[in-house]
């Protein structure tokens, strides 16, 4: 999957200073639906912070610590990391300066207890916005089994790298995303995190977006689904 066009990304982050309202983003989905690429998109344009749990535990898993041993042994097997650990990465990450000004989560929650436990780390002074990429169970198995990623730095690649856009490394596959782990990652996806969806459908902030397009068009749809709960550019 490209990812949405980047020329005008930091213009429109300008523009949109000072526009509309304080942006806190949940971005859902399955493995494969794109809520990286796009997660990364809207943070830059509505210049917050990404906070991806997914990077956070393989810079942990690279760097060897406590948590990413653990955390290794998981994410191959293609179940999910415990709510304990997660709530606490996120409480700390949220805690930081940066963002106070809002952020975009990509990977959490992943469960009804850590989106409970969301729901008490947020104060009310802003809306949780949520955003659900919706994408054919078959477009999922087929993207995850062929995206590849930088052995060394773990930067996901885009459909026409022949190398780590980011430091030159050697693309491979990720170990979860070999065939029988995609479709263990789908049921645990179904099994675990589906009902998130149910949890947060009710709210007036909740949008669901067609992720079964090109990337540019995902990246529309959601900025008006985000435009049409907080305001600003679309």
């Amino acid at each position: 999957m490209s990812a949405p066009g980047r020329s005008s990304s930091r213009d429109e982050a300008r523009a949109h200073a000072g526009t509309s309202e304080r942006l806190r983003l949940v971005m859902l989905g399955a493995p494969g639906a794109g809520k990286g690429t796009q997660a990364d998109h809207v943070a830059r344009v509505r210049g917050v912070p990404r906070v991806s749990t997914g990077d956070m535990l393989r810079d942990a898993v690279l760097g060897d610590t406590a948590i990413g041993r653990t955390a290794r042994a998981v994410m191959d097997a293609g179940r999910l990391v415990d709510d304990e650990t997660m709530i606490g990465i996120v409480r700390d990450r949220l805690a930081q300066p940066d963002a106070r000004v809002g952020f975009v989560l990509d990977g959490f929650p992943r469960t009804v207890v850590q989106a409970e436990a969301l729901d008490r780390l947020v104060d009310r002074e802003a809306p949780l916005v949520v955003v659900n990429i919706e994408v054919p169970e078959d477009t999922l198995v087929r993207r995850l089994s062929a995206r590849r990623i930088c052995g060394r730095c773990g930067t996901t690649a885009r459909p026409a790298d022949v190398q780590c856009a980011k430091c030159g490394g050697v693309l491979v596959q990720r170990r979860d995303d070999d065939l029988e782990v995609v479709r263990e990652r789908l049921r645990v996806y179904a099994r675990a995190t589906q009902p998130i969806v149910d949890f947060y459908r009710g709210r007036p902030t909740f949008r669901s977006v067609d992720g079964d397009q090109a990337p540019d068009a995902v990246a529309t749809d959601i900025a008006s689904a985000v435009a049409s709960v907080v305001g600003g550019r679309r």
